[in-house]
């Protein structure tokens, strides 16, 4: 059930669950045929929850990365069981590492093609503010996010289908400051975001996408007190980011490509300004008032 915005938003009805318009039962969003390889993809996170809806839509072949065997096999072990026809592999992958990500990327595309990345591997860093924080560890976070993204990035381009779509997890951190506390992530994901904007730039017929996947209390959410721990701060189910992902790999979020977008907006609404969003600058992350909006 939608409701009212918390703050300013591009669309008038807010969510915290998966959307109609996004559910992997569509025949619009259908994902047949498609490989899809998803970094943070055991049971735990979005991540997980991303690929288990890519099997509901039909996805071919799906590949779960990530540093943890068990929860990998947990949620192979899942998606098997609900949706047999889908071939499912794992791998154990630390995304920091170029050898672990070429590896992987490698067998599971074979002699064929990536035709969805959702790249969902992150770490929180340090909470404190720069003042305080300790320096090593504020440094050591913002590249481990960011050496991630390099070396995921680098092998899809290798991999990826002429038309692919790469959907990259950001944060609200990387959008604006909300608070004071964790700013190596917040640093982290505006500089991610700026990599997969230049991977986006350089290769026009892949469809790149930036997203805040709601206020999910997920493990690593979890790990830093949650979400609940900040005051009147509202949690959303992990099927919102999920389902909003496998819309985002349709062709009807094409007008999207390049976007930073949060999955609490309304999707309805959002197509009815597709002509407005495509053509312009509205949605991008940059400095407000230029370039002008195209005029025509």
């Amino acid at each position: 059930m939608a409701e009212a915005p918390p703050f300013p938003s591009p669309t008038k009805r807010w969510h915290r669950t998966a959307q109609p318009s996004t559910s992997p039962s569509r025949p619009e969003l259908s994902a047949r045929g498609k490989s899809v390889i998803v970094t943070g993809g055991g049971s735990t996170g979005i991540g997980g929850e991303t690929a288990r809806y890519f099997a509901e839509a039909g996805a071919s072949r799906i590949a779960l990365l990530g540093r943890r065997q068990k929860p990998l096999l947990d949620n192979k072990a899942f998606i098997n069981n609900k949706f047999p026809d889908v071939e499912v592999f794992t791998f154990s992958t630390d995304v920091t590492k170029k050898s672990d990500v070429d590896a992987a990327f490698s067998q599971f595309a074979g002699t064929g093609k990536i035709n969805v990345l959702v790249h969902s591997a992150a770490t929180i860093g340090p909470k404190e503010t720069v003042a305080d924080a300790d320096g090593e560890k504020y440094l050591e976070a913002i590249q481990t996010n960011l050496a991630g993204s390099f070396w995921v990035a680098q092998a899809f381009l290798h991999y990826a289908a002429p038309d692919a779509v790469a959907i990259t997890i950001n944060s609200w951190g990387a959008h604006l400051s909300l608070n004071d506390a964790f700013s190596s992530y917040c640093v982290a994901k505006l500089a991610v975001y700026r990599l997969w904007d230049t991977v986006a730039l350089a290769n026009p017929t892949l469809s790149v996408f930036h997203t805040q996947p709601g206020v999910v209390l997920t493990e690593m959410n979890l790990s830093v007190g949650g979400a609940e721990s900040f005051k009147d701060v509202k949690t959303d189910d992990v099927s919102l980011p999920a389902s909003f992902n496998v819309w985002l790999a349709s062709p009807e979020a094409r007008f999207l490509k390049g976007k930073f977008l949060w999955c609490n907006w309304d999707v309805d609404e959002l197509k009815a300004q597709a002509k407005e969003i495509e053509a312009g600058t509205k949605l991008n992350i940059g400095l407000v008032g230029w370039p002008f909006e195209n005029p025509s």
